[in-house]
Formats: structure tokens, C-alpha cells, sequence
């Protein structure tokens, strides 16, 4: 019995050496990216330099700052997706996932993050993740932006059989714009109603159940 209660507990310490291993791989992809956008803003402000719009007077951005740049929606959901894959990976619990997050804003999303701390004071860390996931939202894609991206959304439609490409955006704006896609069934429905016409109906004939599978789906009969 003691024999088989040390496997047992063995078996559970490298369980957990293996999480800690795969939860600190994702953390250093989570650095990389983020220097990697960095990077791409960075090039972006130096076009807009050299092509005299803003001027060489503008403040060249941060990568956080990239949320509240001309396409927000990418930034954002870059950094939403990378927290949401953690959390799946990792198994984070519920009541440390903002305490997680927050940990890995810098600059100007982490003055703002700062100023929250000072208005709600411990309660800051209550919030759940969804509540934190608008308020970043509401920060970095104000109102008119977000109707702008609904907009987008409400008519995007594959271009030149480029399915990858629609996939992309799609997903990116309905990380953002949950007005129209509220639920999964909602944006299976809106993700076919931009399919080209050679595929439209052997997808929708289909009836796909999840996002995932429509995608998957979708992409095997453009191929």
C-alpha cells in the first residue's frame, strides 16, 4: 500500500514538473510575441514617418500602446488569445487569472492597470476575467471603433478563395465585436455566410456544430 501511495505521489510531482515546464514555455512565447509586435508597430511608425503621415514628430508607441492604434482589434486579440491559451494550458484557477494577466502588462497598459488598482483598490483583483477582458476593450476599442469592426464583420466575405485570410480576421473581430456572435451556433452561422459560393452550401449542408470544426471543414473543401 506504501509502495503503491509513493508511485502514486511520484506520479503526481512529475505531473506538475511537466505543467510547470509547458506554463513557463508559454510565458516566454508570450514575451517573444509581444517584442515581436513591438517590432512590426515600430516598422509601421517608421513607414509613417518616412511617407510624412503623422510627421517625425509623432511619439513612436510601445507594443501596448499598439492596442490603441489604427487597427486595434489586433493587438488586442493577440494579447487575449495568448492569456486565454495560458489559461487553458496551465489549468489557471478562475480567482488568479486577472492577478496572472496583469502581471504582464507593460508601459502605457500598465499605467492604466496601475490607475485601476488606485480606484478600486483590492477589489481590482476580484474582477473576473471577462469584466477584465471589457474593460481593456472599452480602453483600447472605443465605441466608435468597435462599430467601425462591426460593421466589418457584419460584411466580410472571402476574398479571392483566400479562406486562411478570412479565417484570421474573422476570428480577430469576434474576439471584439459579440454583438452579432454572441454564442458558438451564432458564429458558425456568420463564419459560412462568408464562404464563397463553391463551398457555401456543402458547408452549410454540413450543419458544423463548432467554429472549430466549420474552419476545419471550410478549409478542406478549398483544398
Amino acid at each position: 500500500m506504501q509502495q503503491a501511495e509513493l508511485a502514486a505521489l511520484r506520479e503526481t510531482d512529475r505531473m506538475c514538473q511537466d505543467q510547470m515546464v509547458e506554463t513557463l514555455r508559454v510565458i516566454r512565447d508570450m514575451r517573444r510575441e509581444m517584442s515581436d509586435m513591438q517590432v512590426e508597430v515600430l516598422a509601421l511608425r517608421e513607414q509613417q514617418r518616412r511617407a510624412g503621415q503623422p510627421g517625425p514628430e509623432a511619439r513612436i508607441p510601445d507594443h501596448q500602446d499598439a492596442f490603441g492604434d489604427a487597427d486595434s482589434v489586433v493587438g488586442l486579440t493577440r494579447w487575449i488569445e495568448k492569456m486565454e491559451s495560458f489559461f487553458n494550458i496551465s489549468g489557471c484557477a478562475i480567482q488568479n487569472q486577472v492577478k496572472f494577466v496583469t502581471c504582464t502588462l507593460l508601459c502605457a497598459a500598465l499605467t492604466w492597470w496601475n490607475g485601476q488598482i488606485r480606484t478600486l483598490g483590492p477589489e481590482a483583483y476580484a474582477m473576473t476575467w471577462e469584466v477584465l477582458k471589457k474593460k481593456m476593450t472599452d480602453k483600447y476599442c472605443p465605441h466608435g471603433k468597435i462599430k467601425k469592426l462591426e460593421i466589418e464583420l457584419w460584411n466580410l466575405k472571402v476574398k479571392g478563395n483566400d479562406v486562411p485570410a478570412y479565417t484570421k480576421r474573422f476570428q480577430e473581430l469576434t474576439l471584439i465585436c459579440t454583438k452579432f456572435v454572441a454564442n458558438e451556433t451564432e458564429k458558425v452561422d456568420k463564419y459560412i455566410s462568408g464562404l464563397p459560393d463553391n463551398i457555401y452550401g456543402n458547408v452549410k449542408s454540413a450543419r458544423p456544430k463548432t467554429l472549430d470544426e466549420t474552419i476545419e471543414l471550410a478549409n478542406d473543401l478549398m483544398d
